[in-house]
């Protein structure tokens, strides 16, 4: 049984990454509906919290059907830190995370994200602050590290838990990397070599389908995993990989009426969240996801993305049901 703190996780707990810009409550709605076990809401900036504003404050909206969830916080001042994690606390969440793993240059070039892997004494110090400041487990989101020369990973880990940390996520790439190349998890092996080291480890980075789960599960013995960008679109995969785990057979790829049902819940949440305009305008990004691989399906995407009303989008939707009503998807990996 993993567990964070006293959060039980089950065997070998999957869980959703936090995504800028993806990762808000519609979208962790239909993930927790398909099987994730564990979500982190969208980072959210410290200086955005502590100055109370609208954007950071709107990112700590949690619901109890989402538990057990993490709310993320980054920054580069220890102060500011400490205090936004204290105001993260009070909406509530099961579990604090800090984010020292974003590579976007407004982030990690200031010293934040995965800037701060460049002076990882400021980032143990940063960790012990913000453990100190909440009564809820604390967890880490980092990299390898900033580039091939400054991977410390294990010396990292080590470290983080010493200090009070009672998970890590590793996404195995530098920040060099960014988003290329292929994640190198041998790295994560390492670290569960390292008999010192007894916090949950959870592995992140190219996971796209059931059989890739199980063989880096069968080879790195991570405990659990993070899924980012092979869930946008396409929440099944939750259940997918637990299944092939479970039976090693895989799922029958979701039909069409599934997806447009989905999409359908996700787009209803997005608009009773932030209202008919931001709803549907936030919404645009995941529809190419939803029917990736449907032939001819651009002039409906194109018609999705500039719709500007619930009703449009929906009877669009409807209409995609009708178009393409034998169309019939093929199982991923």
């Amino acid at each position: 049984m993993v567990k964070i703190g006293n959060l039980a996780l089950g065997e070998f707990p999957l869980l959703l990454a936090p995504m800028e810009d993806v990762s808000d409550p519609p979208f962790r709605a239909v993930c927790k509906e398909n099987g994730a076990d564990l979500m982190y809401t969208e980072f959210i900036s410290s200086e955005g919290l502590i100055r109370d504003a609208a954007k950071s404050v709107q990112k700590l909206d949690i619901f109890e059907y989402e538990r057990p969830i993490g709310i993320q916080i980054f920054g580069n001042e220890i102060d500011s830190m400490r205090e936004a994690a204290a105001i993260a606390e009070q909406a509530g969440p099961d579990i604090l995370d800090i984010n020292y793993g974003c590579p976007v240059n407004k982030v990690a070039c200031k010293g934040a994200g995965a800037g701060i892997l460049l002076d990882i004494d400021k980032m143990v110090s940063m960790t012990a602050e913000i453990v100190k400041a909440v009564n809820i487990p604390v967890t880490v989101k980092t990299r390898l590290g900033w580039d091939n020369n400054t991977i410390r990973i294990v010396e990292v880990v080590e470290r983080l838990q010493d200090v009070g940390i009672q998970a890590i996520s590793v996404h195995a790439r530098t920040r060099k990397q960014m988003y290329k190349g292929e994640a190198d998890w041998t790295y994560l092996a390492k670290i569960k070599e390292n008999q010192r080291i007894h916090i949950p480890l959870f592995g992140n980075g190219d996971i796209d389908s059931p059989e890739r789960a199980l063989e880096y599960r069968n080879r790195f013995g991570v405990d659990g995993m993070m899924i980012g960008r092979a869930a946008i679109g396409y929440p099944w995969i939750f259940n997918e990989i637990k299944q092939y785990f479970e039976t090693g057979e895989k799922l029958a790829a979701p039909g069409l009426e599934e997806r447009i049902n989905t999409a359908k819940k996700h787009l209803d949440f997005s608009v009773k969240w932030k209202g008919e305009k931001l709803g549907i305008l936030e919404m645009r990004r995941h529809y190419t996801n939803y029917f990736r691989g449907m032939p001819n399906f651009k002039p409906y995407r194109t018609k999705m993305v500039t719709a500007d009303t619930y009703a449009e989008v929906s009877s669009l939707l409807d209409q995609v049901a009708v178009d393409f009503a034998d169309y019939q998807f093929v199982t991923q990996g």
